[in-house]
């Protein structure tokens, strides 16, 4: 029989009946009535040729010929069950993405932005280590383990995609400059100044206080840094409660600045360059799984619309 002429209702409405050794009880589990389930076994009689059931008034026992074919059906249900149940596995299997990445980045520019992508890609896992060491990345599956890395390259064994270009500038709570007027560089020497200590993996030292004076014309002056920190992060609290003025990076403060609870005393002037990039980092071959590129480029793309912002 040409499997388009299979009466399936009635194949699995035996099959229940069979099992069960009653209508009634298969017309239950079917959620459909009894005459419906003795309907669609008699079309099935007939279609065949032969009796599936003896009937009785107290019930209905399987023939030798019906204990046959349920046996067949069974496996043949039981496997269509299968392949149905993993073709919908596969299809909602979830992609996992291992993101390494450092901490301030991580917290004030990736977080607040990937709720996008999760909302467009619900089924891809993404967790999240910030982690300043770089782990090695590699495809897996559908999945991945990537890097998000920031530094000096180029870097070695891995390909690379760069992100954003990085430069300082100081920034400090509204209510500091209330207190006290800040119009040149030398005003800044009347406040705490706030500093990021930080080595790369590179051993380049990340560019500080001493760095921007002297960018800004006031080389060998004595600055009044009275602290220091190993995370961004840490810093910023600082200069948001108004204890000081710190150099910050557009990635790390941007949402901080539109928000209004940081401020850029000298605006747009006074900036100096860091020879530190964000770089996403990918393995040295091989190619991305499908939902892995997508959330490439749409890294890229968010990191391309914040350039275009001109924050920096």
């Amino acid at each position: 029989m040409k499997i388009e002429r299979l009466p399936l209702n009635a194949l699995r409405a035996f099959s229940e009946a069979a099992r069960a050794g009653s209508f009634k009880t298969a017309a239950e589990r079917l959620s459909v009535t009894p005459g419906a389930v003795s309907r669609q076994i008699k079309q099935l009689e007939e279609r065949l040729g032969v009796a599936l059931f003896e009937r009785h008034a107290n019930g209905v026992h399987v023939t030798d010929a019906g204990h046959l074919l349920a046996e067949d059906v069974d496996a043949g249900l039981a496997r269509i069950a299968n392949g149905v149940q993993a073709v919908h596995e596969r299809a909602h299997a979830a992609t996992t993405l291992t993101l390494s990445a450092p901490p301030s980045f991580t917290q004030f520019w990736l977080l607040p932005r990937l709720a996008d992508f999760e909302a467009l890609e619900s089924h891809v896992e993404i967790s999240l280590d910030a982690d300043q060491d770089l782990s090695d990345p590699i495809w897996h599956g559908d999945g991945a383990r990537l890097a998000l890395r920031y530094g000096r390259g180029p870097w070695p064994g891995v390909r690379s995609k760069r992100l954003l270009e990085d430069s300082l500038f100081p920034v400090c709570s509204p209510a500091l400059l209330e207190r006290s007027s800040i119009a040149t560089p030398a005003d800044l020497l009347a406040h705490p100044l706030l500093e990021v200590v930080w080595q790369s993996r590179q051993n380049v030292d990340f560019p500080g206080w001493r760095d921007w004076f002297d960018a800004a014309g006031l080389p060998g002056k004595t600055l009044p840094i009275q602290q220091r920190y190993s995370l961004y992060g840490l810093a910023l609290d600082q200069a948001i409660a108004g204890r000081g003025i710190m150099l910050a990076n557009p990635a790390v403060v941007a949402d901080r600045l539109a928000s209004g609870v940081l401020v850029r005393p000298f605006g747009d002037r006074h900036v100096i360059d860091s020879p530190f990039t964000y770089d996403l980092i990918l393995p040295a071959t091989g190619q991305a799984p499908p939902a892995i590129q997508r959330f490439i480029d749409w890294l890229l793309s968010e990191a391309a619309r914040f350039r275009d912002n001109g924050i920096g």
